[in-house]
């Protein structure tokens, strides 16, 4: 999601070319996902004739600053980006909305018209970002919950190793939670941890005074960077994991290799030559491993996010399931019970009955096989976004239809007979 360098651009430029002028025009959509609590018709005429006196951000959130309230205000969520139309504004990696496009755009939450012609809208093509108005933004949520910004309220070493004493959660977790220090997103966090040699799930209050040190140092130098080149990607330094990172695709940042984990609940790039669990720390994490591995769930990969099923038990009993009814099935079998695929044993039914639903089923199963067929043609011909493998089931049912097969070869024997 675009972060505190994203935001910080989007709100230099309004800063730039939109402050001191009025508003002439407001269009809001009705999109009540993202334009939260109040109607457009409300929303617009509480813009209208008003005149822009600031712009302001803390962590992620931008509003703007009008000569009276409310005040519009900006959570760009995953793909929220600032558009001003003839200005070049930096946009997110992953932002939708392309230069070529219509204007404004079709995506557009919020589009304003101001008295010297100038243009400029927010745009969210996934929906998850907050356009809200608010009296006062900086007493009121979310704002108002946010820990001290990346940027702008620096903590000191003593300040910053006092609140990582005690917490107990992963030093990644902790970079993310908002209300600890505001600003630092996915890529973010993954930066300063490579940096700093540090290890994603490292316990924070595990840490020593030197490591918080120079995870604090990271964390300016990253930010203050960033900021400094408006949040442009292409002149981040080579040497930066940032541009390694993304897609899960395997490759190396200076010679080492890139894996990837999750850790606060998000897909994390790391280089384990160089950032490593302590100790006792890393004792435990490889006895999990080595217990998931053991029991068939171990990611080789290490990308336990993408790969490991939501329930590999219940996975694991169906596909037995699917294997003892498909060779009942091949070996003529005149049990009227079967399993369900959650592994129960349903009672005898009349034989018509079952040999309609059994004549069904292999019409179901053929069918699916077509369209399975389709759906992998397309799928190599457009390529995976995030490069899943594809899910085991579908991968074991061509050696399923292959052990059915002699099923067909014995029915001429019986009515030979």
């Amino acid at each position: 999601m675009p972060e505190l360098p994203e935001v910080e651009a989007a709100r230099r430029a309004v800063e730039e070319h939109c402050v001191g002028k009025k508003i002439n025009k407001c269009t809001v959509a009705d999109d009540s996902k993202v334009v939260d609590g109040v109607s457009p018709k409300d929303f617009e005429a509480a813009l209208a004739g008003k005149t822009i006196v600031a712009a302001h951000r803390k962590g992620k959130n931008m509003w703007l600053e009008l000569d009276s309230p409310p005040f519009p205000t900006f959570q760009f969520g995953m793909a929220g980006a600032v558009y001003i139309k003839g200005v070049a504004v930096t946009k997110y990696k992953r932002s939708a909305v392309k230069d070529t496009d219509e204007w404004p755009s079709k995506y557009s939450k919020l589009f304003v018209q101001l008295d010297d012609g100038l243009e400029f809208s927010f745009t969210d093509k996934r929906r998850f970002a907050k356009v809200r108005l608010i009296d006062n933004p900086i007493s009121a949520p979310p704002i108002s919950e946010l820990g001290p910004d990346a940027l702008k309220e620096p903590m000191t070493e003593d300040e910053f190793y006092s609140a990582l004493c005690k917490k107990k959660i992963g030093i990644k977790a902790l970079l993310l939670d908002q209300s600890f220090i505001s600003g630092i997103g996915n890529w973010m966090a993954d930066e300063v941890l490579y940096q700093a040699r540090i290890h994603p799930q490292q316990a924070a209050l595990s840490m020593s005074k030197d490591s918080c040190a120079t995870l604090l140092k990271s964390i300016n130098e990253v930010t203050i960077f960033a900021v400094e080149v408006d949040a442009d990607s292409l002149r981040f330094p080579v040497e930066w994991l940032f541009h390694y990172r993304w897609g899960k695709k395997p490759g190396k940042v200076d010679g080492k290799k890139i894996a990837f984990i999750n850790a606060g609940g998000r897909t994390t790039a790391y280089v384990p030559e160089l950032q490593k669990l302590p100790g006792d720390q890393a004792v435990k994490e490889s006895r999990k491993l080595s217990k998931g591995a053991s029991s068939g769930n171990g990611d080789e990969s290490g990308n336990d996010e993408e790969l490991v099923p939501p329930n590999p038990k219940k996975d694991k009993k169906t596909s037995r399931a699917r294997q003892h009814s498909t060779k009942k099935r091949a070996n003529g079998s005149s049990d009227d019970s079967e399993e369900d695929e959650s592994g129960n044993v349903s009672s005898k039914r009349p034989a018509k009955r079952k040999a309609k639903e059994n004549d069904k089923a292999r019409r179901q199963t053929r069918g699916r096989t077509k369209v399975e067929q389709i759906d992998d043609e397309a799928s190599n011909e457009s390529g995976s976004e995030d490069g899943e493998e594809e899910p085991p089931d579908v991968k074991n049912r061509t050696p399923s239809k292959k052990r059915a097969a002699p099923k067909q070869k014995g029915r001429p024997k019986q009515k030979a007979k």
